[in-house]
């Protein structure tokens, strides 16, 4: 049996969902801003062929998010998207300033990968996974030593490797 309510009593403080935290990321010119509801879902490295061509780099940094949870804020007339036929995918990024902004799968049909570097502040994920190592660029930094190059602040360099002298083979003629 229900106790009746004390009129003179505080009213108690209604339960519901938590305001949903969002972070807001921008292309390089800062035209196409896109909006986010915190966390992301995943995070990755990506080093496919495919997406160190889209993003002229080693490899890319994404983030995957629902659709339902993404957000373009501002001057989406600036997004331009390129279709991948043969693959199905689609890449967007700013007709401005050319910055990667979007790739879509047709496997992902709900999700959305977001490129990391848009957002200045943390998204809920760190990026701990690598798709496509098998297609890493040869030349991709390994985590081999780096030194200071003198004259140049803030530069880094591998040093090359030093040659040894061969010692010659004794009693071969």
């Amino acid at each position: 049996m229900r106790k009746p309510r004390d009129p003179d009593a505080p009213a108690k403080p209604k339960l519901g969902k938590a305001p949903v935290e969002t972070t807001t990321g921008a292309c390089a010119c800062g035209g196409v801003t896109i909006e986010i509801d915190l966390p992301a879902f995943w995070a990755w490295h990506d080093h496919s062929a495919a997406t160190r061509k889209a993003s002229a780099g080693p490899y890319a940094t994404w983030i995957g998010c629902w659709k339902k949870k993404v957000r373009i804020a501002a001057a989406e007339n600036l997004v331009s998207c390129y279709r991948d036929e043969a693959a199905g995918t689609s890449r967007s990024f700013c007709a401005r300033c050319g910055s990667p902004l979007m790739y879509e799968r047709p496997r992902s049909g709900g999700m959305v990968n977001l490129a990391r570097n848009l957002f200045p502040g943390r998204t809920g994920r760190e990026p701990r996974y690598h798709i496509a190592l098998d297609q890493a660029a040869e030349w991709l930094w390994q985590g081999e030593p780096l030194a200071p190059l003198k004259g140049y602040p803030g530069v880094m360099w591998e040093r090359p490797k030093r040659r040894r002298k061969h010692a010659p083979v004794q009693g071969m003629f």
